[in-house]
């Protein structure tokens, strides 16, 4: 079964930064896209950034310029790199992984149990 666990959310100051990482396991073989959602209260879930197993990567508007997503594929990992925190950037951010490849089959759009990102001002 395939498993993402976040880490790195914590409380930063407005113009801080933090670094979030994500690491899949369960028998994985390949992942195709993987990416960052987040969700504040009372909103819904937003993208905010992607990557594909190419490299190819996707941000949000709200984001661009502040924030950097990458990938490890060989230890199936993808971390997203927030500089220049705004207090709206609050909210608890999940990581997402679609297609993967495991020794058992294929999952589809697998899911952390999310990170509280606070940013005060």
């Amino acid at each position: 079964q395939v498993q993402l666990v976040e880490s790195g959310g914590g409380l930063v100051q407005a113009g801080g930064s933090l670094r979030l990482s994500c690491a899949a396991s369960g028998s994985i073989i390949s992942i195709n896209a993987m990416g960052w959602y987040r969700q504040a209260p009372g909103k819904q879930r937003e993208l905010v950034a992607s990557i594909s197993s190419g490299g190819s990567t996707n941000y949000a508007d709200s984001v661009k310029g502040r924030f950097t997503i990458s990938r490890d594929n060989a230890k199936n990992m993808v971390y997203l790199q927030m500089n220049s925190l705004k207090p709206e950037d609050t909210a608890v951010y999940y990581c997402n992984a679609d297609r993967i490849h495991t020794t058992r089959g294929v999952t589809f759009n697998s899911w952390g149990q999310g990170t509280q990102v606070t940013v005060s001002s």
